[in-house]
C-alpha cells in the first residue's frame, strides 16, 4: 500500500511539510510531534531510511522468552500501552531454544538501531549464564533494562516482583489456614526470582518451624510448566503434604490436577496457591488462589527507566523491587483436622 504524505499527517494532526521534515530527518521538528509522526509511519508500516538511521526513531525492543506462558504476553501489552503514549512502539521477538535466541534479538534490534531495549526474563536472570552479550551494548551506550532478573556490577536497571516476599506470604496464607505439612513446587533453580522464592519459602518456613529441618522433602524442582507442576507436585504430595506453593499459575494448575489424579480434591484435601495471576486464574475449577504479579507496575517502572536513559538519564544498575498481592480465591481452604499436625511433627 502506498503512503501519501496527507495521510501521515491527517492521522498525526499534523502539516504535511512537518511529516516531510521528520522522514527527512530534520531539525525544527518538536520531540513530541516527531514521536507522533514516528508511531503513524509505523503502525502504516513504512519506515523511511532517514529514520532508520536515526536514534529517535520511535522503536524499543522488547524481548521475552516465550509466549506459550500467558504472563509474558501480559508484560508485552502492558509496556506496549506504556510506551504509545510516549511516541515508541515495540519491536517484539521470543528468545528461546527453538527459536532466535537473545544475541539473534539484540542484533536485529541494533541493525534497526533502535532506541533501547526491554529485556524480560532473558540471560540476565540466569545466575550463571554467559553476561557478557550485554558489553557491548552497555559500552555502546544503548540504553537496556531488565525486567525480572539483576545483574550485579553492570549499570543496566532492573526491575522485578519481590519474589522472596511472594512465596513467604504464599507459605503464610497457607500457615494461617492450619497447614502444618507446606510444600514448594518451584521451577530450575539457576533463574534469580526462583533463588529468591526459595529464598523466601525457606525463610518462612524455618521462623514457623524452628528449624529447616525437613526443608529438601518440602521443595520440588521442576520446570515451568503443566506437565513440570503435576510430576513436582506429585513429589510433594508422597511427602504428605497438604498446602502447595507454586511458583507459577501454569505450575499451580499441574499441581491441581496430580491432587486429583492421586484420588484427592482441592482444597477439601490439598490447598494450592499460585503465582502471577493471569487473566484466566479466576474462572478455573476451582479459582486459583495466587499472588499477583504487578505487571502493570512493573510495566511502568520499566519503561519509565528505559526513557530516561533514551533521555541521558542514567539509572546506574538500580534495581527496583515491587510487590506483589496476595489474592484469595476457591483452591485454598482451612487444613482437615487430620491433616493439621504440629509444626514439631512436619
Amino acid at each position: 500500500m502506498r503512503i501519501r504524505l496527507r495521510d501521515v499527517a491527517a492521522l498525526a494532526e499534523v502539516s504535511e511539510a512537518t511529516v516531510s521534515r521528520v522522514m527527512n530527518n530534520k531539525s525544527g521538528v518538536a520531540d513530541a510531534t516527531r514521536r507522533k509522526v514516528v508511531r503513524v509511519l509505523g503502525e502504516l508500516g513504512y519506515e523511511p531510511t532517514a529514520l532508520q538511521t536515526s536514534p529517535r526513531a520511535g522503536l524499543i525492543g522488547l524481548i521475552v522468552p516465550e509466549l506459550d506462558n500467558p504472563v509474558f504476553p501480559a508484560f508485552a501489552q502492558a509496556i506496549e500501552s506504556r510506551l504509545l503514549p510516549s511516541g515508541y512502539v515495540s519491536v517484539l521477538c521470543c528468545a528461546s531454544r527453538a527459536r532466535a535466541t537473545e544475541e539473534d534479538n539484540l542484533e536485529t534490534h541494533l541493525a534497526r538501531n533502535i532506541a533501547g531495549n526491554i529485556i524480560v526474563s532473558g540471560r540476565h536472570a540466569d545466575v550463571g549464564g554467559d553476561h557478557s552479550l550485554y558489553d557491548p551494548l552497555v559500552a555502546d551506550g544503548v540504553p537496556l533494562v531488565f525486567v525480572n532478573g539483576h545483574v550485579d556490577g553492570t549499570p543496566v536497571p532492573s526491575v522485578s516482583c519481590d519474589d522472596a516476599a511472594a512465596a513467604r506470604t504464599g507459605f503464610e496464607h497457607l500457615w494461617s489456614l492450619g497447614h502444618r505439612r507446606i510444600g514448594f513446587l518451584t521451577g530450575p533453580t539457576y533463574y534469580v526470582p526462583v533463588v529468591r522464592k526459595v529464598d523466601g519459602f525457606t525463610e518462612a518456613f524455618a521462623r514457623h518451624h524452628q528449624s529447616e529441618n525437613g526443608l529438601d522433602r518440602h521443595v520440588a524442582e521442576t520446570m515451568f510448566t503443566l506437565e513440570g507442576g503435576f510430576a513436582g507436585a506429585r513429589q510433594l504430595l508422597d511427602e504428605g503434604i497438604t498446602g502447595i506453593v507454586a511458583a507459577s499459575d501454569l505450575m499451580a494448575l499441574g499441581a491441581i490436577r496430580a491432587v486429583r489424579e492421586s484420588g484427592r480434591s482441592v482444597p477439601d484435601d490439598v490447598s494450592v496457591v499460585g503465582f502471577d495471576d493471569t487473566p484466566l486464574m479466576r474462572f478455573t475449577d476451582p479459582p486459583l488462589t495466587t499472588v499477583r504479579q504487578p505487571v502493570q507496575e512493573i510495566a511502568d517502572q520499566a519503561t519509565t527507566l528505559l526513557l530516561a536513559e533514551i533521555s541521558g538519564r542514567s539509572s546506574a544498575g538500580r534495581e527496583i523491587l515491587v510487590s506483589g498481592e496476595l489474592i484469595a480465591r476457591s483452591s485454598t481452604a482451612a487444613a482437615a483436622t487430620s491433616n493439621s499436625v504440629t509444626a514439631a511433627s512436619a
